[in-house]
Parts: C-alpha cells; sequence; structure tokens
C-alpha cells in the first residue's frame, strides 16, 4: 500500500504545477506533506529525510553543476549584445535570395543560438522577436514561419552544449553507477556530460538536415510560400557577424571534444569569451552587465532550487517504495528492456506537456534511469533519446511549452491554429529520429566509443 502512496504523491505534484504552483516548492511541499501523513500512519521511516543534508552537500559539491550558471551567462550575453540579431542579418544575406532562405536562415541561426543558451524559452522568445515579424513582411506562410521558429528553438535540448545534456549527463551518472551497483559490479564505469555531448553531435545534425530539407522541399513545391527576399547589400560583411559566435561554440565543443578540458572548464571559457565579444562589439555597458547577471543568477537560482526539491522528493518517493513498485512494473512488461524503454518514453512524452525538462531530469529520470541501465540499456543512448523526447513533447499542441513561448511574442495576427499546423511537420521529423535512434542505436554511441575509447 505505500508504494501506491509515491504514485500518489507524483500525481499531486503534476495537478499542482498545472495550477501554476512554483516547481521548486511544489516539489519539497509535497514530498514533506508525504512524509508527514506517512510518518502519522506508520508508513514511512524518517531515517530517509536523515540522508537530505548530505544530498544538499553533494550538489554544493559537484563541480559538473558549476557548468550550469557559466553556459547560461554565455547564452544570455550574446542575446543581451545584439550577436544573435546580427547574425541572423547575416544569414538573412547570405540566403534571403533564393526561395526558403529567410526559413533556412532562422534553422542556422538558432541552432547556432541553441547550441550558445541551451535554454528553450530564451531561443524561441529570441527568434521570435527577431525574425517571425520580418518573414510576415516578406510574405512568408504564417504557419510555416511560426513552425520553424519553435522547432528551431527546441534544437537547445540535443545540441551541445546544452543545459538539457549537462543535468542529464550528471543524473545519469549516478543512474549508471547505482545500476551497476546492484548488478554487483563494484568498479563501475562512468559516464560523463562529455559522453552525452558527443553522441548528441550526429543526431543533432541530422535533425537539422531534416529541418533544411523539408523547407527546400516545401519551396520547391510551394514557391509563393516563402518569396525570395531583397537583401540589403549595405550592411557588414557577413564574416564579421558570423566568424566570432562561431569560434566561440567551436572552441568551447573543441575542448570538451578533445578532452583539453571539462564541460565546466569550457563553460568558464564560454562565459569569458562571450563577454568579450560583447565587449569588442561596444556592447557591455554596466546596465547590460547588470542585465545578464540578474537574468543569469535568477535562471541558475530556479535551477538549482528545483534540484533541492527534486532531491527531497525523491527521497520520499524511495521511503515509500515507489522505485520498488516500478522496477515490478518493469520485470513484467513482455518484451523486456524495449517494452520497458517505449513505456518512459512515452510517460516523459506526456509529462513534457506539464512539466519543464529540468523537473523531468531530477524527478523522473533517477527514478527510472538506475532500473532501465541495470536491464543493459545503453546510458548515452538513453540520454540522447530523453532529450529529442522531450524536445518533441515541447512542440505538441495543444500544450507544448515552446507554442506558448512564441504565442506570448507573435504578433495579433497570428493566431493559435497557424503556429499548430506549422509545428506539425517538425514533430514528424522528430519523431523519425527517434524512430531512428531506436532501429540504429549506433547513430549515438558509436561517436563516444571511437573518441573516448
Amino acid at each position: 500500500m505505500a508504494e501506491y502512496s509515491a504514485l500518489l504523491m507524483f500525481a499531486l505534484v503534476c495537478l499542482l504545477l498545472m495550477l501554476g504552483y512554483p516547481v521548486a516548492f511544489t516539489l519539497g511541499g509535497s514530498a514533506l506533506l508525504g512524509a508527514a501523513i506517512g510518518i502519522l500512519s506508520g508508513h514511512f521511516d524518517p531515517a530517509f529525510l536523515g540522508a537530505l543534508p548530505n544530498r544538499l552537500f553533494g550538489i554544493m559539491d559537484n563541480t559538473t553543476l558549476t557548468a550550469v550558471p557559466l553556459f547560461v551567462l554565455m547564452g544570455v550575453m550574446l542575446q543581451r549584445s545584439r550577436i544573435a540579431e546580427e547574425l541572423l542579418e547575416a544569414m538573412g544575406g547570405l540566403f534571403g535570395k533564393r526561395r526558403g532562405g529567410l526559413s533556412i536562415s532562422v534553422i542556422l541561426v538558432g541552432s547556432l543560438l541553441a547550441a550558445s543558451t541551451g535554454i528553450v524559452g530564451a531561443t524561441v522568445v529570441t527568434m521570435g522577436l527577431m525574425s517571425l515579424p520580418t518573414m510576415l513582411k516578406r510574405g512568408y506562410n504564417p504557419a510555416l514561419a511560426c513552425g520553424t521558429i519553435c522547432a528551431t528553438g527546441t534544437l537547445g535540448q540535443i545540441i551541445p552544449p546544452s543545459i538539457a545534456l549537462v543535468l542529464l549527463g550528471d543524473v545519469l551518472s549516478s543512474s549508471y553507477q547505482e545500476a551497476q551497483l546492484a548488478l554487483g559490479n563494484f568498479t563501475p564505469d562512468t559516464v560523463s556530460v562529455g559522453d552525452l555531448f558527443v553522441g548528441a553531435l550526429l543526431p543533432g545534425l541530422i535533425l537539422i538536415l531534416l529541418y533544411t530539407l523539408y523547407i527546400a522541399g516545401y519551396a520547391l513545391l510551394r514557391p509563393a510560400s516563402m518569396p525570395p527576399v531583397e537583401v540589403d547589400s549595405q550592411g557588414p560583411p557577413i564574416w564579421r557577424a558570423i566568424l566570432p559566435p562561431l569560434l566561440l561554440i567551436l572552441t568551447v565543443l573543441g575542448s570538451i571534444l578533445s578532452g583539453a578540458a571539462t564541460p565546466t572548464e569550457a563553460a568558464g571559457v564560454g562565459a569569458l569569451g562571450a563577454t568579450l565579444l560583447a565587449a569588442a562589439k561596444g556592447e557591455l555597458t554596466r546596465s547590460r552587465l547588470f542585465q545578464v547577471g540578474l537574468e543569469s543568477t535568477q535562471t541558475s537560482a530556479m535551477v538549482f532550487m528545483i534540484l533541492i526539491g527534486a532531491a527531497l522528493f525523491s527521497l520520499v518517493f524511495r521511503g515509500f517504495g515507489g522505485d520498488t513498485l516500478i522496477r515490478h512494473l518493469f520485470e513484467q512488461l513482455p518484451g523486456g528492456a524495449l517494452s520497458a524503454t517505449l513505456l518512459v518514453m512515452l510517460v516523459i512524452f506526456l509529462l513534457g506537456f506539464i512539466l519543464d525538462f529540468i523537473e523531468i531530469t531530477f524527478v523522473v529520470v533517477p527514478i527510472v534511469g538506475p532500473i532501465l541501465l541495470a536491464m543493459g540499456v545503453d546510458p548515452v543512448w538513453l540520454g540522447i533519446v530523453i532529450a529529442v523526447n522531450l524536445q518533441t513533447s515541447f512542440l505538441t499542441p495543444p500544450f507544448g511549452f515552446a507554442l506558448f513561448y512564441l504565442r506570448g511574442v507573435a504578433p495579433e495576427s497570428v493566431q493559435s491554429a497557424d503556429i499548430y499546423r506549422g509545428v506539425t511537420p517538425f514533430i514528424l521529423l522528430q519523431l523519425t529520429l527517434i524512430l531512428v535512434l531506436f532501429a540504429w542505436p549506433d547513430l549515438a554511441t558509436w561517436l563516444p566509443g571511437l573518441i573516448y575509447n
């Protein structure tokens, strides 16, 4: 009976989040309420709460998580200093003369922006404010324009250095060690954030290619929906806008892939590089520096407060035996690890309607991760599939987060139905990538094995 109390507590969290309560305090409050009821009824051992200080110290002592505020600072600095805006103008000048060129520019710039921020909301809002009015003014189909922006904004989930992959890498590392120890392996292998970064490269590039091919095909079949754009040739040289942020991103990724730096060290290089780029452009004013620091602090504080609430929730969930209940459920499924993985992906997809990737990473993955990994699922492959799955759920009507972000900045002439129609083809493309990853897991595991072995 106590095991089902854990599921009731999880349902309470989902209900409170749908009512609009803050995530971190919902997780912690629901856990404390459940623990109190369990102690009074004799179904919960209060000794589980004694492990909370060690959990919190582990969060404070985790050097991998230091990369989160640094990557956030890097992305916010690139946005606030107009580097992203100039990058879009330059790409528009490069591709705009062709039908569909403006959409392709949005995909490429959004990919670079996703690689620098890793935050879905920031990328969708930024691209929506910068590119949507221009695309509509140039005669682009509203549905196509909205779909391109929303889909491109979610690339921050899969393209490294993604904050989602940083958090997933840290959680999966702990889950993998726990699974190995449960199997009797007391010298377990490790999985790192760098492994996920390398594993995400091929799927991320494939997804960008699928987006681009779709736009090219759409332009060929319906040329009136995406007319060519007259380009102002008086603007600054294209290389001046493209080269600096591209070199910065390549430096950050290259240092990680080559083993010259850890993700945390590379994040420090990225934050410093973005600040120097802003200073070189004359955009690093005192007020802008204050805005960047404030926004970075708020975002980072939100992440770590959710992590603390999730740590408390996880302790109480395990104290009620919820992990044992889920493990027994997975063991009874026909089809073994494949069926269990498909079920987890379905649950994560549905939870993506009401939870952000941070909550899912900190709450759901620690519960199901050790069980799946003990069943033989590859940790790198699992992390990549989860990231793409969350990316898909953020696009799916009517609850997808990316849709709400764009709806908030889109002109009144754009209807919600336009946004829903526009994202549908991109959802199918992302589902295609998930199926491809199930059919050919080596797309996620081959490159990490090649580089690190």
